[in-house]
């Protein structure tokens, strides 16, 4: 490599800096022996000019060590890079210091490098030394060419790496490379980045160090292309099989070392375990003092006098069994023993109390799988009393998404050691905030007095500020002594991205539309524009207008935690977010002219929620609820049914959840008759159902019932719209009723799903055997929601008052529910409509096949009537 420009490095660049370039000019000077021979009088001139030619032609090589060296003693210190927006290649910490995994990689002639080309068929790799870029001293640079594998879809290409480095302090390095392969398809409309993230990792239990490892990617488009959508899943798809035989080169050199939250999670919890008090400890902290010393020797000491002394015979008023005291000094000795021990006891009940009946969640595991949140309480300081002494006797009770824990009680401190260890079970989604309060336990039946409390916002601090953190109490107590609490806090999903898919999948059902796992690079982009944690994932996005004074046309981002909007308007950016959890009330306005002709969704949050968010907001309403204004969503119906369930979904309870699910089951267990094929029979009487068919129709009762198994029966709904009719014959079930099954499908003009229909049907007589009812229960299958609802159908077909040869039909129609939706009125508004119509045309149909059958039988009695008479004739 090649050290030039010199003289711009400044004085300040200290004595490493100073050394290794007086290590360059003791080189130029061995290598121009005639220059250093010249008289002493044109010696310094000399060897100034031979400097800056130095300088100039850069032809003077420094190692690979004084490069790194001039690096980490330059001024211009450079932050690390973040990671590119592509997502992570490669994630991982290896027992190995950061210094020599750097020159390990990036070493010239790199041993690793030259084994990885043969692992992945790369040939004619040239590599150029390593030289300072455009004289800036702080970014060292080379040029890598190979060419590259063929591949099954892509010829052999020849390909260019500029490697730049973009820190280098001796213990944290960056290196940023660019490839150029512009003989792919297309491969000159984009350019591929790599970031190389070298930082120390944590210290092992050998004492030696670890590095830890991060490779992430991206792409730069240099125009526009409509395939971009195709060059990026190819070149992730690529990048991928080429860094897993980079981690499994690499794994065979060093041994690799478990995540470092991971790790460190189990030292944490492997430590306060040791650390935490056990119930004796904790007894022998409370009871060894004064007090109780003091008791406990003067009752011995009573009674080793009462066995050193004889018995005294009675005087004055004491008369067998009644022993006095004999003297005021007897009298206060006794008063002051009843005293010490009325102490001790009130102490005792006090500690036993605190113990058992206050007990604590400490070392209970949570159960299941999904985001188990584990809580390590360490300590507390400057805790309030309001006792005269001074002290008070706290414990801590942790909220997260409705679910509590409880510290143990610590007794008369005001600086408490707890080292509780507490574990939330497994929840479906992450949880957004927890909730912690400072109580002072005052006895099993009085009220607890709080010392303070505190919120801490999963997503506004990182799992590195999480994992070791010091709360303040808010509270005019807790504000006044300045209390605090230790924390050490830790969030795991032990299902990885199944939990999220499950999540999605549960979410389809309340939003009735399909929902997709976002890419890597949609999150990352998500969770950089809000400043997100990593686990925080995306869920929709919709383009809106935020009403404020002004339409601001924007994206509203919708995640598992928060809804947030981003607008960029000729570079003034607008964005904030607020959590489901801050909602009040969602409001939908119908359109108006405000509105340009778009309804519009109306947020309410709590009262004193977001906060952060109030530049979002359109106005603030008496109650100090700040309103946010969205219109113009394209489409409107999908936006505000996808962020209403969300929002319905995220508060409920676990409690209403496991109450919901409980409802459920009961309505389950309670139908009184269970069918294999069709599902279950309920109640008709106990439905609620509305009539909506009622006629007087010029037909027998008998001919309207053709179309419960009659011949007529399949002609008619045919025509209706039912393909593939089948049915069962009548059976009986129990004395006087009938049963049977039916099953078919509706063409698309009946219903756009196309869906399977299963019933069955239950028909008895009326009494004075006037006409007939039959019960009808109808499952629909392959239909949005048709496994939460079971439609129920009554038929009460009797013989007319107004002819003999009438009758009267009456049908009713309700809609049983098996699952909560917030669809329910919807489709039960849908079910009322389209059955209204669709039994209206099949009666209709019915009539006319009875009548014309009729006409038919007449024509053909008539004909057969002349016949007869002209025989006889």
């Amino acid at each position: 490599m090649y050290c030039s420009k010199a003289p711009c490095l400044k004085k300040a660049e200290g004595k490493k800096l100073i050394k290794t370039i007086a290590n360059c000019l003791e080189r130029v000077f061995n290598k121009n022996e005639e220059v250093s021979r010249v008289d002493n009088s044109s010696d310094s001139a000399t060897a100034s000019s031979d400097y800056e030619d130095c300088v100039e032609e850069h032809s003077y090589s420094c190692s690979f060590e004084e490069a790194m060296e001039i690096m980490k003693s330059s001024d211009s210190k450079q932050e690390m890079p973040e990671n590119l927006l592509g997502g992570i290649l490669l994630d991982q910490i290896y027992e190995i210091a950061p210094y020599d995994l750097n020159k390990f990689l990036f070493a010239p002639g790199s041993q690793f490098r030259k084994d990885l080309a043969e692992l992945q068929g790369t040939t004619d790799v040239e590599e150029e030394s390593w030289s300072w870029k455009s004289g800036n001293m702080s970014h060292l640079a080379r040029t890598v060419t190979y060419t590259r594998a063929a591949t099954k879809l892509v010829k052999a290409v020849e390909a260019t790496e500029e490697q730049t480095y973009m820190r280098a302090d001796g213990r944290e390095f960056a290196v940023l490379v660019n490839v150029s392969t512009p003989d792919v398809p297309y491969g000159r409309t984009f350019d591929v980045e790599l970031l190389y993230k070298i930082v120390p990792g944590f210290e092992l239990s050998s004492g030696e160090e670890s590095s830890h490892l991060i490779i992430s990617w991206g792409i730069d488009f240099h125009q526009s292309t409509m395939m971009k959508g195709m060059i990026e899943g190819g070149v992730r798809q690529g990048l991928k099989e080429s860094f897993d035989q980079f981690s499994d080169l690499l794994a065979k050199h060093f041994k690799m070392v478990e995540s470092t939250d991971s790790l460190k999670k189990d030292q944490v919890l492997t430590t306060l375990e040791a650390e935490h008090q056990s119930d004796w400890d904790l007894a022998y902290e409370y009871f060894w003092n004064f007090t109780v010393v003091s008791s406990i020797f003067m009752v011995f000491y009573i009674i080793l006098h009462i066995v050193l002394c004889e018995p005294s015979q009675a005087q004055g008023l004491e008369f067998s069994g009644l022993d006095l005291p004999d003297s005021f000094g007897q009298l206060i000795t006794c008063a002051v023993l009843v005293i010490q021990l009325e102490r001790v006891y009130n102490m005792a009940s006090h500690f036993i109390q605190a113990r058992i009946q206050r007990g604590s969640d400490h070392g209970i595991k949570a159960q299941g799988n999904g985001w188990i949140l584990t809580v390590a309480l360490i300590e507390g300081t400057n805790l309030a009393s309001l006792d005269s002494t001074g002290f008070s006797d706290p414990y801590v009770v942790f909220t997260c998404n409705g679910k509590t824990r409880t510290s143990s009680v610590k007794l008369q401190t005001s600086n408490p050691q707890w080292n509780d260890i507490l574990e939330f079970d497994a929840m479906e989604e992450p949880p957004s905030v927890l909730d912690l309060e400072v109580f002072d336990f005052d006895g099993p039946f009085d009220q607890a007095t709080s010392l303070g409390h505190a919120e801490i916002n999963f997503l506004k601090c990182t799992s590195t500020e999480l994992a070791d953190m010091w709360v303040s109490l808010e509270g005019k107590l807790a504000q006044s002594s300045q209390s605090k609490l230790h924390l050490r806090i830790f969030l795991d999903n032990n299902k990885g991205v199944e939990t999220i898919k499950e999540y999605l999948t549960k979410m389809e059902k309340e939003v009735g539309k399909k929902l997709n796992l976002r890419s890597p690079h949609r999150n990352s982009t998500f969770q950089k524009l809000f400043g997100l944690p990593p686990e925080e994932f995306l869920i929709s996005d919709f383009t809106c207008h935020l009403k404020r004074k002004m339409p601001l046309q924007g994206r509203l981002f919708l995640s598992a935690r928060i809804v947030g909007f981003y607008a960029n308007l000729f570079g003034h950016k607008t964005k904030f977010f607020f959590l489901w959890e801050d909602i009040e009330d969602i409001q939908v306005l119908p359109p108006s002219l405000s509105s340009v002709g778009s309804p519009t969704l109306v947020v309410v949050l709590r009262k004193g929620r977001g906060v952060d968010a109030r530049h979002g907001a359109k106005a603030q309403d008496e109650e100090g609820r700040l309103r946010f204004y969205f219109q113009s969503f394209v489409p409107f119906n999908v936006a505000s049914r996808t962020i209403i369930a969300l929002w319905r979904t995220r508060r409920l309870t676990p409690e209403q959840k496991a109450q919901i699910a409980e409802e459920q089951q009961q309505d389950l267990e309670e139908t009184p008759i269970i069918l294999a094929d069709s599902g279950s029979l309920f109640d008709v009487e106990e439905a609620k159902m509305s009539k909506i068919y009622s006629s007087e129709l010029p037909i027998s009762v008998e001919s309207l019932m053709e179309i419960f198994g009659g011949k007529m029966e399949h002609r008619i709904m045919e025509k209706s719209g039912c393909r593939n009719y089948t049915t069962t014959t009548w059976e009986c079930v129990k004395p006087g009723i009938f049963e049977r099954h039916i099953s078919y499908r509706f063409n698309h003009h009946v219903s756009i799903f196309g869906g399977e229909v299963s019933c069955t049907q239950q028909k008895y007589a009326m009494e004075n055997d006037r006409g007939w009812v039959v019960n009808e229960v109808m499952v629909l299958h392959n239909v949005p929601f048709g496994d939460h609802f079971r439609v129920n159908f009554k038929y009460q077909i009797e013989q007319s008052a107004l002819a003999h040869i009438a009758c009267k039909c009456d049908v009713y129609v309700g809609t049983t529910w098996l699952k909560s939706t917030k669809f329910q009125q919807r489709i039960t508004r849908n079910i009322t409509e389209k059955f209204t119509h669709r039994l209206k045309e099949i009666f209709e149909l019915l009539e006319r096949e009875v009548l014309f059958a009729s006409q038919q039988d007449g024509v053909i009695s008539e004909k057969l009537a002349e016949n007869v008479l002209t025989e006889k004739i």
